[in-house]
Protein backbone atom coordinates (compact mmCIF):
# COMPACT_ATOMS: atom_id res chain seq x y z
CA UNK A 1 0.00 0.00 0.00
CA UNK A 2 1.19 3.44 -0.80
CA UNK A 3 2.06 5.94 2.17
CA UNK A 4 -0.60 8.52 1.36
CA UNK A 5 -3.47 6.09 1.26
CA UNK A 6 -2.43 4.34 4.51
CA UNK A 7 -4.52 4.71 7.77
CA UNK A 8 -2.73 6.76 10.80
CA UNK A 9 -4.00 7.35 14.46
CA UNK A 10 -3.51 10.26 16.28
CA UNK A 11 -4.77 10.46 19.77
CA UNK A 12 -8.42 8.40 19.55
CA UNK A 13 -8.54 10.12 15.96
CA UNK A 14 -8.27 7.03 13.32
CA UNK A 15 -7.58 8.23 9.41
CA UNK A 16 -7.79 6.12 6.50
CA UNK A 17 -5.23 7.61 4.48
CA UNK A 18 -2.84 10.65 4.92
CA UNK A 19 -4.86 13.25 2.70
CA UNK A 20 -5.66 16.39 4.40
CA UNK A 21 -8.63 19.04 3.51
CA UNK A 22 -7.04 22.16 4.83
CA UNK A 23 -9.21 25.27 6.29
CA UNK A 24 -10.25 27.18 3.58
CA UNK A 25 -12.72 30.48 3.61
CA UNK A 26 -15.55 29.66 1.66
CA UNK A 27 -17.08 33.08 2.35
CA UNK A 28 -20.63 31.30 2.11
CA UNK A 29 -22.20 32.06 5.75
CA UNK A 30 -25.20 34.13 6.55
CA UNK A 31 -24.46 37.44 8.53
CA UNK A 32 -25.07 35.29 11.63
CA UNK A 33 -22.40 32.83 10.94
CA UNK A 34 -25.31 29.95 10.45
CA UNK A 35 -23.60 27.12 8.02
CA UNK A 36 -26.10 26.83 4.73
CA UNK A 37 -26.46 24.16 2.69
CA UNK A 38 -23.60 25.07 0.97
CA UNK A 39 -21.44 24.25 3.37
CA UNK A 40 -22.89 20.39 4.10
CA UNK A 41 -22.59 19.67 0.24
CA UNK A 42 -19.31 21.21 0.10
CA UNK A 43 -17.51 19.26 2.57
CA UNK A 44 -19.60 16.17 2.02
CA UNK A 45 -18.68 15.46 -0.98
CA UNK A 46 -14.30 15.74 -0.10
CA UNK A 47 -15.93 13.11 2.24
CA UNK A 48 -17.24 10.94 -0.42
CA UNK A 49 -13.77 11.41 -2.42
CA UNK A 50 -12.18 9.71 0.02
CA UNK A 51 -10.31 12.60 2.03
CA UNK A 52 -9.22 11.19 5.67
CA UNK A 53 -9.13 14.64 7.57
CA UNK A 54 -11.44 17.55 6.43
CA UNK A 55 -10.27 20.64 8.66
CA UNK A 56 -13.41 23.10 8.34
CA UNK A 57 -12.62 26.49 7.58
CA UNK A 58 -11.89 29.24 10.09
CA UNK A 59 -14.60 29.97 11.92
CA UNK A 60 -14.96 33.13 14.58
CA UNK A 61 -14.88 32.26 18.55
CA UNK A 62 -16.22 35.99 18.48
CA UNK A 63 -18.14 37.76 16.14
CA UNK A 64 -15.36 40.32 15.59
CA UNK A 65 -13.08 37.29 14.87
CA UNK A 66 -15.09 36.65 11.73
CA UNK A 67 -12.53 37.53 8.64
CA UNK A 68 -15.55 38.49 6.58
CA UNK A 69 -19.59 38.81 7.41
CA UNK A 70 -19.64 35.77 5.56
CA UNK A 71 -18.01 33.23 7.47
CA UNK A 72 -18.81 30.65 9.78
CA UNK A 73 -18.79 31.62 13.45
CA UNK A 74 -19.28 28.97 16.54
CA UNK A 75 -19.84 32.38 19.12
CA UNK A 76 -23.43 31.24 20.00
CA UNK A 77 -25.46 27.81 20.56
CA UNK A 78 -27.56 28.80 17.50
CA UNK A 79 -24.61 27.89 15.52
CA UNK A 80 -24.59 24.54 16.49
CA UNK A 81 -26.98 22.54 14.81
CA UNK A 82 -25.63 23.77 11.30
CA UNK A 83 -22.20 22.37 12.21
CA UNK A 84 -23.85 19.21 13.24
CA UNK A 85 -25.19 18.21 10.01
CA UNK A 86 -21.82 19.11 8.34
CA UNK A 87 -19.85 17.12 10.70
CA UNK A 88 -22.20 13.95 11.03
CA UNK A 89 -22.88 13.46 7.12
CA UNK A 90 -18.55 13.55 6.80
CA UNK A 91 -18.27 11.34 9.51
CA UNK A 92 -20.33 9.12 7.63
CA UNK A 93 -18.59 8.86 5.02
CA UNK A 94 -15.45 7.79 6.62
CA UNK A 95 -13.64 11.11 7.26
CA UNK A 96 -12.50 12.95 10.23
CA UNK A 97 -13.97 16.00 11.21
CA UNK A 98 -11.81 18.85 12.76
CA UNK A 99 -12.68 22.43 12.89
CA UNK A 100 -10.42 25.77 12.66
CA UNK A 101 -11.26 28.11 15.68
CA UNK A 102 -10.53 30.99 14.35
CA UNK A 103 -9.62 34.87 14.89
CA UNK A 104 -9.08 37.80 12.60
CA UNK A 105 -7.95 40.37 14.89
CA UNK A 106 -6.94 43.54 12.70
CA UNK A 107 -7.88 41.31 9.60
CA UNK A 108 -11.16 41.29 9.91
CA UNK A 109 -13.17 42.83 7.38
CA UNK A 110 -16.50 42.81 9.43
CA UNK A 111 -17.90 46.31 9.03
CA UNK A 112 -20.31 46.27 11.73
CA UNK A 113 -17.72 45.57 14.73
CA UNK A 114 -14.76 47.03 15.56
CA UNK A 115 -11.36 45.53 15.09
CA UNK A 116 -8.46 44.32 17.83
CA UNK A 117 -5.00 43.04 18.11
CA UNK A 118 -2.00 43.01 19.91
CA UNK A 119 -0.67 46.56 19.26
CA UNK A 120 -2.29 49.42 17.05
CA UNK A 121 -0.89 48.92 13.66
CA UNK A 122 -3.00 48.60 10.90
CA UNK A 123 -2.18 45.88 8.02
CA UNK A 124 -2.38 47.82 5.71
CA UNK A 125 -3.78 51.19 4.66
CA UNK A 126 -6.52 49.84 3.23
CA UNK A 127 -7.61 48.35 6.81
CA UNK A 128 -8.42 50.78 10.08
CA UNK A 129 -6.02 50.80 12.87
CA UNK A 130 -6.85 48.18 15.35
CA UNK A 131 -7.37 48.78 18.81
CA UNK A 132 -4.79 47.72 21.64
CA UNK A 133 -6.03 45.00 23.15
CA UNK A 134 -6.34 44.74 26.83
CA UNK A 135 -5.15 42.39 29.48
CA UNK A 136 -9.25 42.09 30.25
CA UNK A 137 -9.91 41.90 26.64
CA UNK A 138 -7.30 38.81 26.05
CA UNK A 139 -8.99 37.06 28.77
CA UNK A 140 -11.99 37.59 27.34
CA UNK A 141 -10.61 36.21 24.32
CA UNK A 142 -9.27 33.01 25.69
CA UNK A 143 -12.66 32.02 27.55
CA UNK A 144 -14.15 32.47 23.40
CA UNK A 145 -11.73 29.87 22.74
CA UNK A 146 -12.58 27.42 25.94
CA UNK A 147 -17.25 28.26 25.10
CA UNK A 148 -15.98 27.08 21.44
CA UNK A 149 -14.23 24.24 22.45
CA UNK A 150 -17.20 22.97 24.66
CA UNK A 151 -19.81 23.44 21.22
CA UNK A 152 -17.30 21.28 19.81
CA UNK A 153 -17.53 18.47 21.70
CA UNK A 154 -21.34 18.76 21.76
CA UNK A 155 -21.55 19.04 17.67
CA UNK A 156 -18.81 16.03 17.30
CA UNK A 157 -15.67 16.89 15.92
CA UNK A 158 -12.59 14.47 16.25
CA UNK A 159 -10.04 17.16 16.09
CA UNK A 160 -9.76 21.11 17.11
CA UNK A 161 -7.23 23.04 15.29
CA UNK A 162 -6.01 26.43 16.77
CA UNK A 163 -5.45 29.07 13.79
CA UNK A 164 -1.80 30.40 14.38
CA UNK A 165 -1.46 31.46 11.12
CA UNK A 166 -1.81 33.87 8.25
CA UNK A 167 -1.71 36.99 9.96
CA UNK A 168 -4.44 36.79 12.37
CA UNK A 169 -4.77 37.73 16.03
CA UNK A 170 -2.91 34.51 17.86
CA UNK A 171 0.02 34.84 14.68
CA UNK A 172 -0.31 38.46 15.21
CA UNK A 173 0.62 38.19 19.03
CA UNK A 174 3.39 35.66 17.91
CA UNK A 175 4.97 37.72 15.36
CA UNK A 176 7.73 40.99 16.12
CA UNK A 177 5.95 42.72 13.47
CA UNK A 178 2.75 43.23 14.92
CA UNK A 179 3.26 42.69 18.22
CA UNK A 180 4.88 45.68 19.89
CA UNK A 181 3.09 45.38 23.16
CA UNK A 182 5.52 45.81 26.37
CA UNK A 183 4.19 43.60 28.67
CA UNK A 184 4.12 40.05 29.70
CA UNK A 185 2.30 39.46 26.03
CA UNK A 186 4.68 41.12 23.93
CA UNK A 187 8.77 41.52 23.68
CA UNK A 188 10.53 38.21 24.00
CA UNK A 189 9.69 34.97 22.13
CA UNK A 190 8.15 33.23 25.59
CA UNK A 191 5.79 36.38 26.07
CA UNK A 192 4.77 36.55 22.75
CA UNK A 193 3.49 32.92 22.83
CA UNK A 194 1.90 33.57 26.07
CA UNK A 195 -1.43 34.52 24.45
CA UNK A 196 -1.17 30.51 22.37
CA UNK A 197 -0.78 29.01 25.40
CA UNK A 198 -3.39 30.22 27.58
CA UNK A 199 -5.40 29.37 24.87
CA UNK A 200 -4.18 25.97 24.19
CA UNK A 201 -4.41 25.25 28.17
CA UNK A 202 -8.18 26.76 28.28
CA UNK A 203 -8.78 24.86 25.08
CA UNK A 204 -7.11 21.55 27.11
CA UNK A 205 -9.08 22.27 30.42
CA UNK A 206 -12.74 21.26 28.36
CA UNK A 207 -11.01 19.24 25.37
CA UNK A 208 -10.86 15.48 26.13
CA UNK A 209 -7.22 14.64 26.63
CA UNK A 210 -8.07 11.52 24.12
CA UNK A 211 -9.27 13.85 21.35
CA UNK A 212 -6.06 15.37 19.35
CA UNK A 213 -5.62 19.41 19.51
CA UNK A 214 -3.44 21.05 17.12
CA UNK A 215 -2.31 24.40 15.44
CA UNK A 216 -1.97 26.08 12.33
CA UNK A 217 1.38 28.25 11.97
CA UNK A 218 2.72 30.67 9.51
CA UNK A 219 6.49 28.79 9.55
CA UNK A 220 7.73 31.91 7.59
CA UNK A 221 6.81 35.45 8.09
CA UNK A 222 8.91 36.88 4.22
CA UNK A 223 10.38 39.60 6.38
CA UNK A 224 13.84 39.28 7.41
CA UNK A 225 12.69 40.78 10.80
CA UNK A 226 9.46 38.43 10.87
CA UNK A 227 9.42 34.75 12.26
CA UNK A 228 11.37 31.93 10.96
CA UNK A 229 10.89 28.13 10.65
CA UNK A 230 13.50 27.70 13.41
CA UNK A 231 11.69 30.96 15.67
CA UNK A 232 7.79 29.29 15.07
CA UNK A 233 9.20 26.01 16.41
CA UNK A 234 10.84 27.15 19.39
CA UNK A 235 7.47 28.64 19.94
CA UNK A 236 5.35 25.14 19.62
CA UNK A 237 7.86 23.73 22.01
CA UNK A 238 7.06 26.44 24.43
CA UNK A 239 3.39 25.23 24.26
CA UNK A 240 3.40 22.07 22.93
CA UNK A 241 3.54 20.50 26.76
CA UNK A 242 0.08 21.57 27.23
CA UNK A 243 -1.25 19.30 25.10
CA UNK A 244 -0.30 19.85 21.52
CA UNK A 245 -0.84 16.71 19.12
CA UNK A 246 -0.23 17.93 15.99
CA UNK A 247 1.33 21.01 13.30
CA UNK A 248 -0.46 21.99 10.22
CA UNK A 249 2.42 24.12 8.57
CA UNK A 250 1.49 26.96 6.31
CA UNK A 251 3.69 30.71 5.68
CA UNK A 252 2.79 34.13 5.32
CA UNK A 253 0.15 36.12 5.64
CA UNK A 254 1.41 38.65 8.65
CA UNK A 255 2.57 41.59 6.60
CA UNK A 256 1.64 42.14 2.56
CA UNK A 257 4.01 40.26 0.57
CA UNK A 258 3.91 38.46 -3.14
CA UNK A 259 5.42 35.32 -2.03
CA UNK A 260 6.69 33.19 -5.13
CA UNK A 261 4.72 30.51 -5.30
CA UNK A 262 6.02 27.10 -6.62
CA UNK A 263 4.77 22.96 -6.19
CA UNK A 264 5.71 22.58 -2.39
CA UNK A 265 6.96 25.56 -1.88
CA UNK A 266 6.24 25.14 2.13
CA UNK A 267 7.20 21.56 2.39
CA UNK A 268 10.74 22.58 3.69
CA UNK A 269 9.11 24.78 6.66
CA UNK A 270 7.18 21.39 7.16
CA UNK A 271 10.31 19.50 7.35
CA UNK A 272 12.00 21.81 9.99
CA UNK A 273 9.29 21.97 12.63
CA UNK A 274 8.50 18.63 12.48
CA UNK A 275 12.52 17.83 13.23
CA UNK A 276 12.90 20.68 15.73
CA UNK A 277 9.32 19.92 17.57
CA UNK A 278 9.26 16.45 17.29
CA UNK A 279 5.23 16.18 16.62
CA UNK A 280 3.36 15.01 13.65
CA UNK A 281 3.02 17.49 11.19
CA UNK A 282 0.73 18.23 7.97
CA UNK A 283 2.41 19.97 5.03
CA UNK A 284 1.50 21.02 1.84
CA UNK A 285 1.64 23.96 -0.68
CA UNK A 286 0.37 24.23 -4.31
CA UNK A 287 0.88 19.91 -4.06
CA UNK A 288 -0.79 18.55 -7.68
CA UNK A 289 0.65 15.23 -7.78
CA UNK A 290 -0.08 12.12 -6.37
CA UNK A 291 3.85 10.90 -6.77
CA UNK A 292 5.00 14.03 -5.18
CA UNK A 293 2.98 13.40 -2.19
CA UNK A 294 4.02 10.37 -1.94
CA UNK A 295 7.94 11.03 -2.15
CA UNK A 296 7.16 13.68 0.88
CA UNK A 297 6.00 11.22 3.21
CA UNK A 298 8.15 8.19 2.11
CA UNK A 299 10.67 10.81 2.73
CA UNK A 300 9.08 11.23 6.12
CA UNK A 301 9.78 15.08 5.63
CA UNK A 302 5.47 15.79 6.69
CA UNK A 303 3.04 12.86 8.40
CA UNK A 304 0.18 14.04 6.79
CA UNK A 305 -0.59 16.15 3.21
CA UNK A 306 -3.43 18.99 2.90
CA UNK A 307 -4.35 20.06 -0.56
CA UNK A 308 -6.54 22.95 -0.74
CA UNK A 309 -6.89 24.52 -4.60
CA UNK A 310 -6.26 20.67 -5.84
CA UNK A 311 -9.57 19.63 -3.80
CA UNK A 312 -11.53 22.80 -4.89
CA UNK A 313 -10.40 21.71 -8.38
CA UNK A 314 -11.91 18.06 -8.02
CA UNK A 315 -13.38 16.88 -4.80
CA UNK A 316 -12.53 12.92 -5.77
CA UNK A 317 -8.62 13.97 -5.68
CA UNK A 318 -8.22 11.31 -3.58
CA UNK A 319 -9.56 8.37 -5.89
CA UNK A 320 -8.06 9.10 -8.85
CA UNK A 321 -4.47 9.62 -6.97
CA UNK A 322 -4.85 6.01 -5.54
CA UNK A 323 -5.27 4.24 -9.35
CA UNK A 324 -2.32 6.83 -10.13
CA UNK A 325 -0.15 4.98 -7.10
CA UNK A 326 -1.67 1.61 -6.20
CA UNK A 327 -5.32 1.22 -6.81
CA UNK A 328 -6.15 -0.29 -3.81
CA UNK A 329 -8.43 2.18 -1.55
CA UNK A 330 -11.88 0.76 -0.98
CA UNK A 331 -14.64 3.50 -3.40
CA UNK A 332 -17.93 4.61 -1.97
CA UNK A 333 -19.90 1.83 -2.67
CA UNK A 334 -22.29 3.79 -5.38
CA UNK A 335 -19.04 4.96 -7.13
CA UNK A 336 -17.17 1.42 -7.31
CA UNK A 337 -18.25 1.52 -11.05
CA UNK A 338 -16.17 4.48 -11.69
CA UNK A 339 -12.96 2.74 -10.78
CA UNK A 340 -10.69 1.74 -13.32
CA UNK A 341 -9.01 -1.17 -12.92
CA UNK A 342 -5.13 -2.07 -13.97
Amino acid sequence: MSKLFSPIQIKNMKLRNRVVMPPMCMYSAGIDGIAKDFHLLHYASRAMGGVGLIIQEATGVESRGRISENDLGIWKDDQIEGLRKIVTSCKSYGAAMGIQLGHAGRKSEVKSEGIVAPSALAFSDKYPIPQEMTVEDIQILIQAFKAAAVRCIEIGYDFIEIHGAHGYLINQFMSPLTNKRTDQYGGSLKNRGRLLLEVVKAVREVWPEEKPLGIRVSAEEYDSEGNHPEDVANLINLVKGAGVDLINVSSGGVVSFSIKLFQGYQIKFAEIVKEKTSLPVIAGGLIVSSNMAEEILQNNRADLIFLGRALLRNPYWPLQADWELDNEFVWPEPYIRGKIVR
